[in-house]
């Protein structure tokens, strides 16, 4: 099969075309011959040397993927060969073929093509993870996102406005802050030019802020917390160490968090695809909410996707694969 490999860590440019063997469905595995793959940072960072593989996995990138069964392995009973599918993947995605746990897979939501479904996994599984289980969000507390443009932003400020939270997002352009608004947010932030600390505690602040930043915007993000706020971690763009006062944290019992969804086990990502299936999908079927994409690039040029990926963009890119 045709893939796209790491040559050796670096930049875009060492992503290069390959020949693979096809991979085969171990016990509970099902094989996707796949239509789409989303491109997402944690590609990125693996791409750069950052983001290790797990020790079973692909060492091609790629976290998610749309396409139509191909194969199923020993004990899968819940689909069957033929059946057009998004699924969460270990790895491997930036291939024509990829294996992932059954469990891990979703239907392609009425209506959506596959280029619109191969953005769904990694982000929906994502926000679903760190806003809803992990963050605790209900209906009408105040949330705010950062990088409300990114697939992990749009896709958040969508969920917690039809979940009933109200929602803030951050944004780097009066563009980019206008599609924060049309997708659901109450106001959008310019931080270029704008204190998101300073308008959150005009709204009585935040019970709950999704950060992907880090860096100085951490004892920002406290400041703009409320008491018994939470504040989840997802990813450190700028920078992983800040200094904090703690004394704060305590005094206003706050909780500091936050996960990496791909070294989480087969079961857990499992429970996670099933709350999306019974709570998310059907929104998803019926317009309520929908990925944002970007643009789709074919699989041999998947260093023109990570170059995109890391320049200017709004919501999601993919992957081709298929020639569709």
């Amino acid at each position: 099969m045709k893939a796209i490999e790491i040559s050796t860590p670096g930049g875009a440019e060492v992503l290069v075309p390959c020949e693979r063997p096809m991979p085969d469905p171990k016990q509970g595995e099902v094989l996707i011959r796949v239509a789409y793959a989303g491109v997402n940072r944690p590609d990125a960072l693996q791409r750069a040397g950052l983001y290790n593989p797990p020790p079973d996995a692909s060492d091609l990138p790629g976290l998610e993927a749309s396409g139509w069964i191909e194969a199923v392995g020993p004990g899968v009973s819940d689909w069957a060969i033929g059946d057009a599918v998004c699924g969460l993947l270990p790895g491997g995605g930036y291939a024509e073929y990829v294996t992932t746990p059954a469990a891990h897979c979703l239907p392609i939501p009425d209506g959506m093509g596959m280029d619109q479904a191969a953005c769904l996994p990694e982000t929906f599984f994502t926000v679903w993870t760190n806003v809803f289980l992990r963050g605790g969000l209900t209906a009408g507390e105040t949330f705010l996102v950062h990088g409300g443009t990114s697939g992990i932003g749009t896709t958040a400020i969508q969920l917690a406005r039809a979940f009933g939270a109200r929602v803030f997002a951050t944004a780097g352009s009066a563009d980019k802050c206008r599609v924060c608004t049309e997708l659901g947010a109450e106001r959008a932030i310019n931080y270029r030019d704008e204190d998101f600390v300073a308008i959150l505690r005009e709204e009585g602040r935040a019970d709950l802020i999704l950060d992907m930043v880090g860096g100085s915007y951490i004892q920002r993000d406290i400041k703009a917390m409320k008491d018994d706020g939470r504040l989840v971690f997802i990813a450190f763009l700028g920078g992983s160490k800040a200094e904090i006062n703690f004394a704060e944290v305590m005094m206003r019992r706050l909780t500091i968090t936050g996960s990496t969804l791909r070294p989480q086990s087969v079961a857990t990502k499992a429970a996670i695809a099933e709350d999306l299936r019974r709570q998310v999908w059907p929104m998803l079927a019926s317009g309520k909410i929908a990925p944002v994409m970007d643009q789709s690039f074919a699989l041999a040029d998947a260093a023109d996707a990570h170059r995109a990926l890391e320049a200017d963009h709004i919501g999601k890119i993919v992957l081709d694969v298929a020639g569709g």
